[in-house]
């Protein structure tokens, strides 16, 4: 089932502390009204009851699709230069709940459940929208790769994403995102070719393959903070 629970949080605006239903899990099997509300943006936006102000919780739930084989930990934005220890600490969840740690009925389900690890809300609504379109989430991330070596100008830096936007049969649209503020700076449509092309060269992306895979956060990001696990 789908979990909230009353929580105490200040107001960006005004600072009062307001009393709201905080997310502590999806389940969109039951909820579909949810997983919609994530891909529209009016997931966990909140109305100050003092001063009006809009403002939206940051993402720190599970998600769970299993009709879509879909498990993700949504986790704030802030938390990502520390993605290994949040893989280890949602992959020790995933491992009671639906792995080899869980009970047997529970440990069925999650033989067809893939764990990802996201950070802020334009990370965990680009993985339901790489699921609408039916695309390999590995692959959008080489496809950024390549993105960003042909781009003549790239604006990546701490607070900037590029983020799969959606898309159809012949071109996939891309934009820079903020990962807090969730403004769009930037969009762009590719060519889906080139998205065909990088999945038929396998063995030309092993070596970027095997550290993107290398944990839940399946994320070109990780790529520009250290060395990662191999450290």
């Amino acid at each position: 089932m789908s979990l909230f629970s009353q929580m105490n949080v200040l107001c960006p605006n005004c600072g009062k502390t307001q009393n709201i239903a905080g997310v502590g899990s999806v389940n969109a099997d039951r909820r579909p009204d949810l997983r919609a509300a994530i891909m529209d943006d009016s997931f966990q936006m909140m109305i100050c009851g003092d001063c009006g102000t809009a403002f939206r919780l940051e993402p720190l739930f599970n998600y769970l699709e299993v009709d879509k084989g879909l498990w993700i930990a949504a986790m704030p934005g802030r938390e990502m230069p520390e993605y290994i220890e949040v893989e280890d600490r949602a992959m020790g969840v995933f491992e009671i709940s639906y792995g080899e740690r869980a009970p047997a009925a529970a440990k069925a389900i999650g033989k067809d459940l893939k764990p990802r690890v996201t950070f802020g809300w334009p990370g965990v609504k680009e993985k339901l929208t790489i699921d609408e379109l039916g695309l390999d989430d590995v692959i959008v991330e080489k496809l950024k790769l390549e993105l960003m070596r042909r781009l003549p100008e790239v604006p990546l830096g701490p607070g900037t994403e590029l983020r799969l936007m959606g898309g159809g049969e012949s071109a996939l649209s891309f934009a820079w995102v903020q990962t807090v503020g969730e403004a769009q700076e930037q969009g762009f449509s590719v060519d889906r070719a080139l998205y065909d092309e990088i999945a038929g060269n396998e063995a030309g992306w092993a070596k970027i393959h095997a550290r993107l895979t290398d944990g839940p956060f399946v994320d070109m990001q990780k790529l520009y903070m250290g060395e990662g696990r191999a450290a």
